[in-house]
């Protein structure tokens, strides 16, 4: 028995040396690890964007005011940065062609989106399955900027103020006929959410293949009304053809102030075409807080702001934790409205 205690005292020194010999690896293995993530993630910020141009998707057509604020940007933040940013359009199905390219893009920051309030707040609000998650498939950056959109009618027509409006089309249900770009547009679910908040004021919807032919319709007396962006409605104010009633914003607009907003006769009404810069999930947070400070100097630039008005544009700034709770909020309120307007497109 005594014979025995050697061999299981030998036994139990070599397991503990064992044991911290494996633990010593070990941790020296973390601290190493620790230790290169700490120098790579400031390294990856320092090397961009020398790498490659950076592209700007725009999920929807050149010239619409998604395109107009990504140009605005591009060509300011590549002044910003010492690289070239680049537009590059992808319209189709109301947004998700351009938000899924976007979203299974690499997360290295050269490739970014304009989210705005169709790819990003309406789309999660009509599709059962989208292509891409606006919440948790991107990175936000930060809010660039917004519009209101313009209650519009044809110049022929007797109505002078929003009341007129609902007024004639309770009177006589269904024979208004409203444009609009598209089924389950924003600017769809815009006049959807107005018809709710006048007492469900019974219209026809009309829909056409973007905001371009929906304005030319009622300029040419296709269609009554419309809700177009306040870019989109220019050409149409300008040429004397349609007028414009009211305005979608909680505040009046700059450059209408005569126009009252449509809270003003209806209260609790509040829409905003609003724009951001989102990166693919999983972009490091050196490279987001560096666009977010681009941009930031961007926007704040007197010339820049300029820029935006002439095309009827507002900025709108905001943190990357700001931005993702402004997404989430506007897809909870869109889901609300295509819900009571039983909007769905798939």
């Amino acid at each position: 028995m005594t014979s025995t205690l050697p061999v299981c005292q030998n036994a139990t020194n070599n397991n503990r040396e064992e044991f911290m010999r494996a633990f010593s690896r070990r941790t020296i293995v973390l601290v190493a690890a620790a230790s290169f993530a700490s120098v790579t993630l400031p390294a990856v910020a320092q090397d961009y964007p020398k790498k490659t141009t950076i592209r700007v998707i725009v999920p929807q057509a050149v010239g619409s005011a998604t395109d107009t604020v990504a140009r605005i940007l591009a060509q300011r933040i590549s002044a910003n940065l010492g690289q070239q940013m680049i537009v590059d359009n992808r319209p189709g199905a109301g947004g998700l062609l351009g938000g899924e390219l976007a979203a299974k893009a690499p997360p290295d920051g050269y490739t970014l989106i304009l989210a705005n309030i169709s790819s990003h707040g309406v789309n999660p609000a009509l599709y059962a399955k989208l292509p891409y998650d606006p919440v948790n498939g991107f990175t936000p950056i930060g809010r660039a900027g917004q519009t209101s959109n313009l209650l519009i009618v044809n110049s022929g027509l007797p109505f002078k103020t929003l009341k007129d409006i609902a007024d004639y089309a309770k009177a006589h249900p269904g024979k208004l006929f409203y444009a609009s770009p598209g089924q389950g547009s924003s600017q769809h679910l815009a006049v959807e959410l107005l018809r709710s908040v006048a007492g469900n004021i019974n219209m026809t919807h009309v829909p056409y293949k973007g905001s371009g032919p929906g304005v030319t319709a009622v300029m040419g007396g296709e269609a009554q009304l419309m809700m177009p962006a306040a870019p989109s409605a220019l050409p149409a104010l300008k040429s004397g053809k349609a007028r414009a009633v009211a305005v979608s914003s909680p505040k009046r607009h700059p450059d209408y102030p005569e126009l009252p907003t449509i809270a003003e006769t209806f209260p609790g009404y509040e829409v905003t075409s609003w724009f951001g810069l989102a990166a693919p999930a999983g972009t490091p947070r050196p490279i987001v807080d560096m666009l977010n400070a681009a941009m930031r100097k961007v926007l704040d630039d007197p010339e820049a702001t300029k820029q935006l008005a002439a095309a009827g544009l507002e900025p709108a700034v905001s943190s990357p934790e700001e931005f993702r709770a402004y997404i989430r909020s506007e897809i909870d309120k869109w889901t609300k409205v295509a819900r009571t307007a039983n909007v769905k497109l798939n």
